[in-house]
Parts: structure tokens; sequence; C-alpha cells
């Protein structure tokens, strides 16, 4: 067949058709839009390293590697005044994660438990869990941390007089004071017992689930998940000889010695972080319970099942399709509010990096890029963490 000739109707008639398509338009356009960001972002690079240049300001991330010269009044990986500002780098995001994970654990179930208190039958139970929401989330966050630091902790006694709870753990103006464990040579193998019987429950559950939708009989799971986690690791602790102590904290002198202790800043921006956020959460998961139609309750009623399970096997299901994605905000507020510990002195990632790091070394964009980089990243890794299993929880169409 002989080629279209250029300007031939044929040729133009296609030419048409590829401009009214939908599909080449909007292929065409995200063309058009991400050149125009890598042109911007090129522009604002070759810009600014060129404006610092003229100031004889030096640009790149070789500061990394200079020595740091401060200290950090808590953390978890070692370090020390003669590291690099790239290890201060490290320890900020180690104390960011930390204090936010435990402030999502705890946020997530307390949120959950005040959210369905919110719906008792009981009167002074519901009201009480009321007052909570509406108190603590319309008080300002920076406030409630305040508050812990300054009117809390702060007027705790003296580690002379400190609180002693459950024999074990000191709470003073200090800190708080808990034991460390020591594992010995074959505590490897109680771990490892742990994790099996965490991948055992995972597969009963999995099992009892598949059961149910074929066949409409449920597997118990509870007691020999529980069984399989608690009683499977102790025999093994105790198999292999009980290879675990703990160093105790000891008073000696004005302060305590051993174990393992926090600071007050770090506990007040915990509880602040966890009383404020699962506020939100429980009004998620109230709003969340009641979008379920009571038809539901009312038919489980009828086939005979307990108010106890019929939350937990038919109203929460349904109800997480709409707490979850709510839920991935209040998971990411978490995170990036936790930045709010430079105002109590707590060494987290704003503190030692972009404000002792960066008056130090004078990298302002350099610093400032890798933080956003560093709440970028976890907030994107949520997200996608439960926007998977929000998929999983969804209506599937038939």
């Amino acid at each position: 067949m002989a080629m279209l000739e250029k300007g031939s109707p044929a040729r133009e008639t296609s030419f048409a058709l590829m401009v009214n398509d939908e599909r080449y338009r909007s292929v065409f356009y995200q063309i058009v839009a991400f050149a125009l960001i890598v042109w911007c972002a090129w522009f604002l690079f070759t810009t600014t390293s060129h404006n610092l240049a003229t100031r004889g300001m030096s640009s790149g991330f070789d500061f990394l590697g200079n020595t740091a010269g401060f200290a950090i009044a808590w953390h978890i990986i070692p370090y020390e005044p003669s590291d690099t500002y790239g290890r201060v780098y490290l320890v900020g995001i180690t104390n960011t994660l930390i204090v936010s994970v435990v402030a999502i654990f705890f946020t997530t179930i307390l949120g959950f438990v005040v959210g369905i208190l919110r719906l008792s039958s009981n009167w002074l139970i519901a009201k009480l869990a009321a007052w909570y929401v509406e108190i603590l989330r319309n008080t300002p966050l920076l406030l409630q941390i305040l508050f812990w630091y300054l009117a809390v902790f702060s007027i705790l006694p003296r580690p002379r007089d400190s609180l002693n709870i459950f024999g074990v753990f000191e709470l003073n103006n200090r800190g708080f004071y808990m034991p460390s464990p020591l594992p010995g040579d074959l505590f490897w193998v109680t771990v490892l017992a742990l994790l099996g019987a965490i991948v055992a429950t995972i597969a009963l559950a999995h099992h009892s689930n598949r059961k149910q939708a074929s066949t409409g009989q449920r597997i118990p799971v509870l007691w020999p998940s529980l069984g399989m986690i608690i009683v499977l690791p102790l025999l093994v602790f105790i198999v292999t000889g009980a290879p675990l102590s703990f160093d105790y904290p000891v008073l000696q002198g004005f302060n305590f010695t051993g174990g393992t202790s926090v600071p007050p800043a770090f506990c007040s921006l915990l509880i602040a972080l966890v009383v404020y956020h699962s506020a939100f959460i429980a009004e998620n998961v109230r709003a969340g319970i009641q979008s379920v139609s009571h038809g539901q309750t009312e038919a489980s009623y009828s086939l005979g099942l307990r108010p106890g399970l019929t939350v937990r096997l038919i109203v929460i299901p349904q109800a997480m399709r709409a707490i979850v994605p709510p839920l991935i905000s209040v998971w990411m507020n978490v995170v990036k509010n936790s930045s709010l510990a430079v105002a109590i002195g707590f060494p987290d990632l704003v503190s030692v990096f972009m404000q002792t790091s960066l008056n130090q070394s004078g990298y302002a964009i350099e610093i400032v890029a890798m933080v956003m980089l560093f709440y970028m990243t976890v907030s994107l890794t949520i997200s996608a963490a439960l926007n998977v299993y929000n998929k999983s929880v969804q209506l599937k169409e038939r």
C-alpha cells in the first residue's frame, strides 16, 4: 500500500483523530507538566548555586563528614561530640522515630477505646469520652506539650524522693528509669520461637477466615494464638536456661545509675502526642462504627451472636473501611507534630540537626532539604502501608 503523502487528507484526518483522542491529549499534557517541573527544579538549583557562589558561601553535602563538636543529651545509638554531622542526622532520625512509633502505637489503642466508649449505653461513660475528645482535640498540641513538661514532670520529686512504681520503675524530675535487659548467649532461640509463633498465628487467622468464607464455620483463633505467642516462647526460654537478666537502676549519690532512662522531655512529648491524636482517632472510630447499618447488628443478634462477638466480627470489620482513610492522616500528623519537641529541648531531628547543626555549619538549604526528605519519606511510607491495608478491607465489586 502506498504511503500517505505529506498534507494528504488521510494524514490530516489521522492527526485530527490523535488531537481529539483523550488518551493522546492526556499523555501530551503529562509530558508537558513533567518537563515544566524538571525545568523549574533545574532553574531553582542553578540560581541558588549561583547566588551562593556569588556571596562566597559554600554548598554541597561535604559538611556531613565534618566534626559536629557538640553533645546530645539523649540518644539511642552511640554518639560522641567528636562524631560527624552525618551521625547527628542519624541520631535525630532515631530519636524522632522512637517517639513517633511508640506514640502511634498507644495513640491507636487509646483512640479505639475512647471511640467505642463514646457509643456506650452508660450515660456517664459516654459523656466522659465525649468531653475527652472535645477538650483535647480543641486544645493546641504545643500547649499540651508545655503543660505536661512544666506542670507535671518539672514538679516531680528529686531522685532521692523518686516515685517507685511496681518496685522496679523510678519516676522523678530527671526522667523515667527502668530495668535494662541483658540477653544471654541462647536468648536468640527464644526470639526465634516468638517470631515462629507470630507467623503461625497469622497463618491460623488466615486459615480461619478462609474456612469461614467457604463453610460459615469459624475456627477459634484468640486463645490458640495467645497460647502460641506466650507459652511456646516461655517454654523455649525455660529450656534454654532463662538466658536473660536485668540491670536495675540504683540510686547512687544524687542520681540513679544502671538500667535505662528517658528524659522528662521524652515523657512529656509522648503523652501529649498520644492524648491529643487519640481524640481524633476516637472521633474517626465513632463515625466509622455509626456508618455501619444497625440492621447488621440486629441480624447478628438474631443469629445468636453475643454483643462482644458482634462488635469484633461484624461491626469493626465493616467500620474499618471508614476508619482507615482518616487514620492515615492521623499517623502522619503524629510523626510531623513530633517536631514540636524543640519547644521543650527534646533532641529530635529538628532540634539537633535543623537547629544546632544548621547554626554551626551554615548549610541551611542542604539541612532543610534533608529534614524535609525524611518527613516526606516517613509520610509516604505510612500512606503506602495503610493504603495496602485499606485496599484489602474495601468491598470487592463482582
